[in-house]
């Protein structure tokens, strides 16, 4: 069943949020990513990995930790904390959509300061290839309290399912535990905010 349709017909949108572990930059090669599955807000299990700081392999980690596993056909949307992790680790938004067959949504907290973005990434080595990856994940669309880019469905229909993923404030459920998790994990207990 699509999205659209298990808003209309008021059923339970599974998720996956995906956010990365706190890490020190230059004190580091990977950091750690976890995946948490929500029902609508109700934990339902997770997934654990790693990916290189500043490097390439974000999208590909994601399919490994969903293709051919238990999760991948239960989901109907995947959340990610923007589309960088580890820095500037980008996930190919497009890409990630297609293989997995799902829509995929990169969550912001407010709209974000593109051009920072872009000086930051030329100082790193495939400066080009980032900044393709970083166009191709679209328009970033406001639905206050939400800024998202998505590929795989329309944005109208993302900006109705957020809200029943989201249990307070402007996290959708999935991304708020991956985000705890993963600086528990990290640091031994999980930070003020997520």
């Amino acid at each position: 069943m699509d999205l659209e349709a298990l808003i209309r017909q008021k059923k339970k949108i599974r998720a996956i949020g995906f956010d990365d572990s706190p890490f020190e930059r230059h004190q580091q090669d990977k950091v750690n990513i976890s995946g948490v599955v929500c029902a609508n807000t109700r934990f339902e299990g997770m997934v654990w990995g790693a990916v290189e700081v500043d490097g390439h392999d974000a999208t590909e980690t994601i399919c490994q930790l969903l293709i051919g596993k238990k999760f991948l056909p239960q989901l109907h949307l995947v959340l990610l904390d923007g589309i960088g992790f580890g820095g500037f680790n980008l996930v190919d938004l497009p890409l990630l959509a297609q293989r997995l067959d799902l829509p995929c949504v990169a969550l912001m907290r407010k709209q974000p300061k593109l051009q920072k973005m872009k000086d930051a990434m030329s100082r790193l080595s495939n400066y080009e290839q980032r900044l393709v990856i970083l166009q191709q994940a679209g328009e970033i669309y406001s639905f206050p309290p939400f800024f998202f880019q998505v590929c795989g469905e329309r944005s109208e229909i993302i900006a109705r399912a957020l809200p029943q993923l989201t249990d307070r404030g402007k996290v959708p459920e999935a991304l708020r535990l991956a985000h705890l998790i993963g600086a528990a994990v990290i640091n031994g207990e999980s930070g003020s905010s997520a």
